[in-house]
């Protein structure tokens, strides 16, 4: 059967699955796109089925997990979905008994099949942890070097020492052992623009405290390989890192590996521990090592931590004046890192920045005349003749930068210069994955006669709801930023004080009132951006 021809092509589901887990071919339901792909098929059922078919080469693609891949499929089947295997060419249904039973013995046969897969994996580097070969990524003071067998492909990979690299290490033992603090060893680094690990997520490039705990407190500078100490999936096939206990661990002697002498490794822990220990008889906790335990952003205590940046992140730094302990917003790379990451040394009490940005939201944000254009811009966004006017730009759109994509791919290919290339392939395909959504969106929704009055009045009853937020607690204030914002608060330095400055996004609210999909109603000129 030809599935792609019995059905329109917007009403198909085509999932396959790579090792990451799952991924859509942006046919339907790609408004998810930011979220796992199993989330995204699911969400995509509710408050009805963005989709009619769901095609997958097999069952084991939908999932390896007995439990889970039955109920998955019986969401999918009550809500109207038909899902189809193209290798079997056959359908999965669950009118009858034999049916259901014929589920679950399939489903446990790719539950068996994946726990084959990981023991076959977890050998493997088993294996090539007791060869001393590389298991992971790079590791800062070494480089990996590949090494080729006699056919002339690659055999494995191993370590071998980095000397500029290694000198950083060593400087940074020496300093622990002469009672130098984390945040001191790293702006001397800093400062001295000494070699640093690659910077993860957009963070600024550079040493942090957190990098210098973690060189301290790796057993491969003594010259020990430590392997198997965290158990990365749980039994449900969940990834859910977890510590191993200590007898699962396995250490191999690596002399060959060793940086830093033993009497320094000695000498830099020593101190360790008799932190430790005060940490311990002062807070009566035990402390792992680190720093103690951590709020998430979400659960912190302060209105903004997590929600501004500045050149390095604001957060919240404390002092004591005048016998009491005083909380200050301020830049933490200045504090942490040193001048040489970021030379913003303000601070500003966070009464009153958080009086500062709670006043700008409640005066430019939800002031009525805003709401109300909101409402008028996201209406007019969602009329029939507007819709189409914006698939069809958008569908253009994605042709441009479909070709675009494949000048990129070809120059990739033909051995051009390599980062560059990738980095703009990875923007051009999150542009395509937006306009995907667009008109995948467009292309199923079924637009109402909308009720202006029902919708304002819903609108509004949020907003008041908003407005009670503001003049309760930071963790109502938290949960109003996580409504309204559509991105961090950007704070700049002008003199003595902050000038800061956002955008708030009202109208998906007034999209998902209306009963359409938030994508549909992006902003396009009528939201409100504010600042002090």
């Amino acid at each position: 059967m030809n599935h792609q021809q019995a059905f329109p092509r917007s009403a198909i589901w085509s999932l396959e699955r790579n090792r990451d887990g799952f991924v859509d071919d942006g046919i339907s339901g790609a408004e998810f796109a930011n979220r796992p792909g199993f989330l995204r098929l699911m969400n995509a059922l509710k408050p009805r089925p963005r989709f009619q078919v769901l095609v997958m080469s097999e069952e084991s693609r939908l999932g390896r997990e007995a439990i889970g891949t039955a109920y998955a499929l019986k969401q999918l089947v009550t809500a109207g979905v038909r899902v189809f295997f193209y290798l079997e060419d056959r359908e999965r249904r669950l009118d009858t008994p034999t049916d259901k039973i014929m589920l679950s013995l399939t489903a446990f046969a790719d539950e068996l099949e994946r726990e084959r897969a990981r023991q076959r994996t977890y050998e493997a580097m088993a294996r090539k942890a007791r060869s001393g070969h590389v298991t992971g990524g790079r590791v800062f003071g070494y480089d990996n070097v590949e090494i080729l067998g006699p056919d002339g492909k690659r055999s494995h990979v191993e370590r071998r020492v980095n000397d500029a690299e290694a000198d950083v290490v060593r400087r940074i033992f020496a300093l622990c052992a002469a009672g130098t603090g984390y945040t001191a060893i790293t702006k001397r680094l800093n400062a001295e623009r000494a070699p640093a690990p690659r910077s993860q997520q957009g963070r600024p490039s550079g040493w942090s405290p957190s990098t210098v705990v973690e060189v301290l407190r790796r057993p491969l500078y003594r010259g020990e390989i430590v392997w198997n100490r965290t158990r990365k999936r749980n039994r449900w096939g969940q990834h859910d890192q977890r510590p191993r206990a200590a007898g699962e661990w396995l250490r191999l002697p690596a002399p060959e590996l060793r940086i830093v002498p033993e009497d320094i490794w000695q000498a830099a822990h020593a101190r360790l521990m008799a932190i430790r220990a005060r940490l311990e008889k002062v807070t009566g906790r035990t402390v792992d090592g680190k720093s103690g335990p951590r709020r998430r952003g979400n659960d912190s205590a302060y209105l903004l931590s997590g929600f501004a940046v500045c050149g390095g992140g604001l957060g919240v730094i404390s002092s004591q004046r005048k016998g009491r302990r005083a909380f200050f917003y301020a830049c933490t790379a200045y504090h942490k890192r040193g001048t040489s990451v970021c030379g913003n040394s303000l601070i500003l009490p966070i009464e009153r920045v958080d009086q500062a940005v709670l006043g700008a939201l409640g005066g430019d944000v939800l002031r009525e005349e805003v709401v109300q254009g909101v409402i008028n811009g996201v209406l007019a966004e969602l009329t029939p003749q507007a819709l189409q006017a914006n698939n069809e730009a958008a569908r253009a759109d994605l042709q441009r930068i479909e070709r675009e994509i494949g000048r990129l791919t070809d120059a990739i290919a033909a051995g051009d210069e390599l980062m560059p290339l990738l980095e703009a392939l990875r923007q051009r395909q999150a542009h395509r994955a937006r306009l995907a959504a667009v008109v995948s969106a467009s292309d199923v929704a079924a637009v109402p006669q909308f009720d202006r009055r029902a919708i304002e009045a819903k609108v509004r009853k949020r907003i008041g709801q908003w407005r009670e937020l503001l003049t309760t607690n930071i963790e109502d204030g938290r949960q109003l930023l996580r409504e309204v914002l559509a991105g961090p608060l950007r704070f700049t330095p002008e003199g003595r004080s902050y000038r800061f400055e956002g955008e708030a996004t009202l109208g998906q609210i007034v999209a998902g009132i209306a009963g359409l999909p938030a994508v549909l109603a992006s902003p396009t000129g009528f939201e409100p951006v504010f600042w002090p």
